[in-house]
């Protein structure tokens, strides 16, 4: 996987220059305000959770998948996180049953451009499994792992508390040959995090 040795250093190159403007302004004392100290933030203040939980019952086609999530501020309009996922999988095709898991890890960096919008990027590794019966009649299974790289934005509501409901849209500029995804999709997401 080649690609992959250029993906993280174009990842955190959003977050290096954010943390590095955010550091010089607020490293900076107001003459006029007394050479008051900056107020220090507990680091479990910092933390926020959140995740994704989704299921599809059928008689042709069940998904069921978990994605955690767990992120850091590192000012107050940078953020940090990882999510690692799994999704289990039963489908009828072609006249016979498969099922199959996927998992992998997210790793994500945001910015709130305003209180209520953000820019996002994300890096993914994801393993997919796919099932097929070949010539002789035995169910196969190939597994490969699909980098993404997904930039894209969202926009995130308070609805009490710490709780925020957000809206994501995302579009993977690898575009890699193994992706179960045509060229042209979005990926939308639509959940709740404690924190953000």
């Amino acid at each position: 996987m080649k690609k992959n040795t250029f993906i993280f250093p174009l990842f955190f190159l959003m977050s290096i220059l954010a943390i590095a403007q955010q550091k010089d302004s607020s490293n900076r004392i107001n003459p006029y305000s007394g050479n008051q100290q900056p107020k220090k933030v507990n680091t479990l203040d910092k933390l926020y959770f959140g995740g994704t939980l989704y299921f599809t019952l059928g008689s042709g086609y069940t998904s069921i998948g978990v994605w955690p999530l767990a992120g850091y501020k590192v000012t107050p309009k940078l953020s940090v996180g990882i999510q690692p996922g799994y999704e289990y999988l039963k489908y009828n095709i072609y006249g016979g049953k498969f099922e199959t898991s996927n998992y992998g890890v997210r790793i994500f960096t945001r910015y709130r451009i305003i209180p209520q919008a953000y820019a996002h990027v994300e890096f993914a590794d994801i393993n997919y499994g796919q099932q097929y019966q070949n010539s002789a009649g035995d169910i196969v299974e190939e597994r490969n792992w699909v980098p993404f790289l997904f930039v894209g934005g969202g926009l995130s509501q308070p609805l009490g508390g710490s709780a925020f409901a957000y809206v994501q849209v995302l579009y993977d500029v690898l575009q890699d040959k193994n992706s179960p995804y045509g060229s042209s999709e979005l990926f939308w997401s639509v959940g709740v995090v404690a924190g953000f």
